[in-house]
């Protein structure tokens, strides 16, 4: 009778440990797709502008780090606005999930704002953070101003993507992305090089293009949630109805979040920065391999969105050793995956890296910078399945920024300007060199998972509040 019960139980838990990947499969998989489309069709616009030369190709690569640290002051409020809405979602409180929204859309055009007027005014300061060349300035100054407009419209698409994720509603940011991305694949093709009878605008139709695709990808959005009535649609009072209460402690989680991306994002582009510094040839080199790491590496980090979604719901729940559970089968799956992909950026990255048009000491730069990413992808995974899915689902948002920041300050910046310049290291062994930083980052993330103190409600008591 005792071995029926064990194997009766043993089935059950087959059966609830099936059902969990399918509810992963059905969260991740869109998000993974939508992240696979976007840096395939990030790869494309490369190969497009590495067809017109290195040094457009390294103009474009610095010029997108400010966006890409706008990108990542955007990701991380919202992000931190995300872990109210997911644990909204687990007890369905609707109202507080729009003025979560709302709060996050106005802080993020605030800053949107800024962006935008900088990026019009005075471009080549900002570029000179990253490049010593005057001709990568001059051509990247075209491309900061042609797309400054982008800085007004993803404040509103990542707020609104965000609740639909965080409400388990992911096939709708996808439906957006492959519209959008593929558009902009498209005007790239008739913009940069006069396809069509169009006039071959170079990098300046590569950012009118990226303009035009984020215009359509907003107007999906408000489309499937206000016109097709979408839970999370309310009136737009409802969503700017917040009072100081909500708002404080929607602040006050994603403050760190926004820290830690922001700060993150900047280190990142700093190490663009060192290594650009090297070379024209290297820094195109850093770019392509760059895009290409993305390729691969992008649909891993799906599951960190669905640790915060799924793990946040059932902290909102309450039910705390569920979501412990849960979290242990997510990170194994996606050390998992990362592994994987990593093996696939090193087997594809050598025909893939043929496609651009490098000189010889490029193309052999690249590969080498291709087989560290590849080997080092799974660490990469693992730290950011904690640091936006665990740490960040739980409101531990504080030690994940100390631990982010701090790492990649302390150690990944300095190592980037130290190898690239004052040792003068070839551009591969520099970037071997900078991944030191995800080491110590792992083991001190490891420990903090392991403690627990990362399992939070930390929505209880708003609903009476509001």
């Amino acid at each position: 009778m005792g071995k029926v019960k064990e194997e009766r139980i043993e089935r059950q838990s087959d059966l609830q440990l099936r059902s969990f990947i399918r509810t992963v499969a059905v969260v991740a998989a869109p998000i993974a797709l939508q992240s696979l489309i976007g840096s395939s069709l990030n790869l494309v616009d490369n190969l497009m502008i590495g067809h017109l030369g290195e040094l457009p190709l390294n103009a474009v690569g610095v010029s997108v780090q400010i966006f890409f640290v706008f990108w990542m002051f955007v990701f991380g409020f919202a992000s931190g606005g995300a872990t109210f809405v997911s644990q909204f979602y687990g007890v369905r409180d609707f109202g507080n999930i729009r003025r979560t929204t709302g709060f996050t859309l106005g802080v993020t055009f605030a800053m949107g704002m800024v962006f935008f007027l900088a990026a019009e005014l005075f471009p080549q300061y900002i570029l000179r953070i990253f490049t010593r060349f005057p001709e990568v300035i001059d051509t990247g100054v075209i491309y900061v101003r042609t797309g400054a407009f982008t800085f007004l419209l993803v404040p509103v698409t990542q707020s609104l993507t965000v609740a639909l994720r965080a409400t388990q509603q992911t096939v709708q940011p996808l439906i957006a992305s492959v519209a959008g991305l593929g558009l902009n694949t498209f005007l790239n093709y008739v913009l940069i090089y006069g396809a069509l009878g169009a006039p071959a605008m170079g990098v300046a139709g590569a950012a009118l293009a990226t303009v035009i695709s984020r215009i359509v990808e907003l107007c999906i959005i408000l489309y499937l949630v206000f016109v097709r009535k979408n839970i999370i649609a309310g009136h737009p009072k409802e969503f700017f109805s917040f009072n100081r209460d909500l708002a404080g402690r929607i602040f006050r989680n994603s403050l760190p979040t926004t820290i830690n991306e922001t700060m993150w994002g900047m280190g990142t582009a700093l190490y663009i920065a060192a290594f650009a510094r090297i070379s024209i040839s290297a820094g195109a080199a850093v770019q392509a391999c760059n895009t290409i790491n993305s390729l691969f590496s992008m649909a891993a980090f799906s599951i960190g969105d669905a640790v915060l979604i799924l793990v946040g719901q059932k902290l909102g729940e309450g039910k705390l050793e569920e979501a412990w559970q849960m979290s242990k089968i997510l990170v194994k799956m996606g050390v998992i995956i990362g592994l994987v992909l990593g093996g696939l950026t090193m087997l594809f990255g050598k025909p893939i890296l043929s496609l651009f048009d490098f000189t010889a000491e490029g193309q052999m730069d690249a590969w080498r910078i291709l087989m560290v990413y590849g080997a080092t992808m799974f660490l990469d995974v693992y730290n950011g399945l904690q640091v936006t899915g665990c740490l960040r689902c739980g409101g531990d948002t504080r030690f994940a920024m100390i631990c982010e920041v701090s790492t990649v300050w302390l150690i990944g910046v300095p190592v980037a300007f130290i190898t690239s310049l004052a040792l003068g290291w070839p551009v591969y062994l520099a970037v071997l060199a900078v991944r030191f930083e995800s080491v110590v980052k792992g083991v001190v993330l490891t420990k903090r998972y392991l403690s627990k103190k990362w399992l939070n409600n930390i929505i209880e008591g708003v609903a009476e509040a509001v």
